[in-house]
């Protein structure tokens, strides 16, 4: 069931959303040749609870840390580690954060790590802008097959693959609400958008196939060909007629500067 929010929820998840933000923009100070992703995992955890939250991923479903951060090949779900940054690296940090209230923030950023090729950075690039291709078809009386068709378009004109069985999804009290939301499909199918739906909309491309497979980890995945695969997120109200989005990137975009993709 498609749970629409009030103008008051709205609120409260743009609250949550903005912990997560400032999260990744501490994150952006941290990312670097040396770090560890354990590191990156317990200074984010440290953040959201000063920040009178929790993390809205530890222990969800039985995962075992605040983030998941997922380097170069690793599409999502990657458990933080010893594994330490190295330059040329790509790694994106999904972060999720529950207010008192109980509402849930998440969004993702990939950034890259020092000096990174230029096919990669094109790639980081490609990924951030069909989000926001996306995001413009995510208007009241369209359907969730336009956000997915819009970013697989954009994507795959561009010679990228884009993950199939993963998705993004409806935000609220849950993390995981109604209606999944594909990054590929049909124009004009899948649920009907509302004002009031809140969604995160979270396209996962690769440089290569679109193809992906399961570490045994039970949790980290992967692409089948060991290519890169970049992953940007967002979470949104259709608010008055048009997206508007809870989440942000001004904090990385404040620390990164010139760097910021």
């Amino acid at each position: 069931m498609i749970y629409l929010k009030t103008d008051e929820e709205i609120e409260l998840l743009r609250e949550a959303n903005l912990v997560v933000a400032r999260t990744l923009g501490l994150m952006a100070e941290w990312v670097a040749p040396g770090i560890t992703t354990r590191r990156l995992d317990q200074l984010a955890e440290e953040f959201i609870r000063s920040q009178d939250c929790v993390p809205g991923f530890l222990g969800l479903y039985g995962y075992p840390a605040s983030l998941c951060i997922s380097v170069n090949e690793n599409v999502v779900h990657g458990i933080p580690s010893n594994y330490v940054l190295e330059e040329g690296d790509i790694v994106s940090i999904d972060c999720g954060a529950v207010t008192r209230a109980g509402f849930n923030g998440d969004s993702t950023y990939t950034f890259p790590v020092g000096e990174v090729s230029d096919d990669v950075m094109q790639l980081l690039r490609t990924t951030k802008e069909s989000l926001y291709v996306g995001i413009e078809h995510a208007l009241p009386g369209n359907r969730i097959g336009d956000i997915g068709n819009a970013i697989q378009t954009y994507c795959e004109k561009r010679g990228y693959g884009v993950v199939r069985e993963l998705t993004g999804h409806g935000v609220g009290r849950k993390l995981h609400e109604d209606p999944e939301v594909p990054n590929y499909g049909r124009r004009g199918t899948g649920a009907l958008i509302k004002n009031g739906m809140c969604i995160a909309i979270e396209p996962m491309i690769n440089m290569g196939s679109k193809n992906i497979v399961q570490e045994r980890d039970g949790w980290t995945c992967r692409t089948r060909d060991r290519k890169p695969s970049a992953h940007y997120e967002h979470s949104i109200a259709v608010h008055h007629g048009k997206p508007d989005i809870l989440s942000s990137f001004d904090y990385v975009k404040d620390v990164l500067g010139d760097r910021f993709i």
